[in-house]
């Protein structure tokens, strides 16, 4: 029986067609998994479900019935729910109260309390999502969280559930916790739309899958007669390989951090005795979940902020200056974690984002900047790194993410770095794209870079890397060789789970 199906679903921006003509449908009892790169057309497809949109042509059948355009009170009332990437929660109110809000009116918000609580758990037990009704949402982990994000799709009598990118901030065990729950669910008749650019995920979660491209439907397939290797394929349009792991003899250490301590602003986590040392030649990979110091030590290493304490060495020689202009004048390249916030200028054109970095070095006397030979350059990465735009004078902002990317990637790594900080720098892209980036960051490598490699990523840390250590609440442990540890020891390290004398045991 369809549950769910998308009619001819058609739907414009100006002259970008977002989506194109797609007819889609989702089972009763169905994990159906949505994949395609960024800008195929996903999100706007599932805001055209959830009515925030209203398609141009085309609807929406929910069971046989014709699905109100551009009312998110219809989809709620149609049974269908969503669980967003970045979640909606009032952290200052409890379990209970989030899951309510918004189901009464504010006269009577309170008066059915006893009856929710009672709901909750026996949402709770049914399907094993276990949570205290009473506990405060600054006091959960992010699995917890999240938790309470499909409980409260549950309590609104959801019967299918959108999710995007689900797993995007869980530990290996908490993402196959949540595996778990969705199976119950579809065990239990609720449909399932999971959304994800994680391969091994998809392959292992879902029935089916369908690939959107350019805004387009270009193939279902049942997840038994995929691969990893067809499904990149299918969504980027031609064979897609990812860079071949080969272990180098290392060098010199280029970067050395010694009971390095940082005391953090209110909100972020401080830094405690951290100790790591990176040579030339290798990466070495930092796993943890977000929020737990990489942003702190990431500061650092880009001279952004100063260590409270401890001792930073930099090829050699220990660190008594800081400044962004200085590291980079010292052989640092930075790919940060935000692109568009800390990586590029919009506004400015995109010869001039080169220059960003080495503005000082790069002009005539300090006050004057060799325009034709800017350009002449810009014009050469442009070609080298396969930028997609409309020439060097272009402006910033009308890049896609991966382009972007592709832009600080040129200007950090053209110069031959001695050392690299790699700041989750394959997040939102699409497949063609990380195979691109990753590459970039093995040759440089291969050229005699050290890297340290932050992500969230476990596959992509594990592809990579020659060294892996762990960051949680504001220590390290590690670095382990890679080959010496699996993703589920790391998993529960990332959860403070598991020790390093565990690991050196084994």
């Amino acid at each position: 029986m369809k549950k769910l199906q998308f009619s001819e679903i058609g739907k414009s921006f100006g002259s970008v067609v977002a989506n194109d003509n797609i007819s889609l449908s989702l089972g009763e009892g169905e994990i159906l998994s949505l994949l395609g790169e960024n800008g195929a057309g996903k999100t706007t497809l599932m805001n055209i479900l959830f009515g925030h949109y209203v398609s141009d042509k085309g609807f929406i059948e929910v069971e046989g019935k014709k699905l109100t355009p551009g009312s998110t009170r219809a989809s709620l009332d149609a049974g269908i729910g969503m669980v967003h990437q970045h979640f909606t929660l009032a952290d200052n109110l409890t379990v209970l109260e989030n899951i309510i809000l918004g189901t009464e009116p504010l006269t009577r918000l309170w008066s059915q309390k006893k009856q929710a609580h009672q709901k909750l758990q026996d949402l709770s037990e049914r399907f094993g999502l276990l949570i205290d009704p009473d506990a405060r949402i600054a006091d959960l982990t992010v699995g917890e969280k999240q938790r309470v994000e499909i409980i409260k799709a549950l309590y609104r009598d959801a019967s299918i559930l959108i999710l995007d990118e689900p797993t995007a901030v869980l530990t290996p065990q908490e993402s196959e916790q949540l595996f778990k729950v969705l199976k119950e669910m579809v065990k239990a008749g609720l449909s399932i739309m999971f959304i994800s650019h994680k391969l091994n995920e998809i392959l292992e979660i879902s029935d089916r899958i369908a690939v959107l491209r350019h805004g387009k439907l270009v193939g279902e397939v049942a997840t038994k007669d995929a691969t990893k290797e067809s499904l990149a394929e299918m969504m980027v349009g031609r064979k897609v390989t990812r860079p071949a792991y080969e272990k180098l003899k290392i060098g010199k250490v280029v970067v050395e951090l010694n009971d390095v301590c940082l005391k953090a602003k209110e909100g972020a986590t401080s830094l405690s005795n951290i100790n790591l040392k990176i040579h030339e030649k290798e990466i070495v990979g930092l796993a943890g979940v977000a929020g737990n110091g990489q942003a702190g030590l990431a500061s650092i290493l880009q001279g952004l902020a100063s260590p409270s304490s401890g001792e930073l060495k930099l090829f050699g020689d220990t660190l008594k200056k800081y400044g962004p202009s200085y590291l980079t004048e010292s052989g640092v390249a930075r790919i940060p974690e935000d692109r568009t916030k800390e990586g590029v200028i919009g506004e400015m054109e995109i010869w001039e984002n080169f220059l960003g970095e080495e503005l000082r070095t790069k002009s005539k006397s300090g006050f004057f900047i060799d325009k034709k030979e800017a350009v002449s350059s810009a014009e050469k990465l442009i070609e080298e790194y396969d930028i997609r735009c409309e020439g060097p004078y272009a402006s910033t902002r009308l890049l896609s993410g991966g382009n972007i990317q592709k832009l600080i990637l040129a200007r950090s790594l053209s110069n031959n770095p001695r050392f690299i900080i790699a700041n989750k720098p394959a997040r939102g892209l699409d497949e063609g794209a990380i195979s691109f980036v990753q590459q970039q960051i093995v040759n440089a490598k291969t050229k005699g870079a050290g890297v340290l490699l932050i992500s969230e990523d476990l596959d992509e840390i594990f592809e990579l890397s020659d060294r892996i250590a762990v960051i949680y609440d504001g220590k390290i442990q590690g670095p382990f060789d890679s080959n010496k540890v699996n993703i589920n020891q790391v998993g529960l390290m990332m959860s403070g789970e598991m020790s390093k004398d565990s690991i050196n045991e084994n």
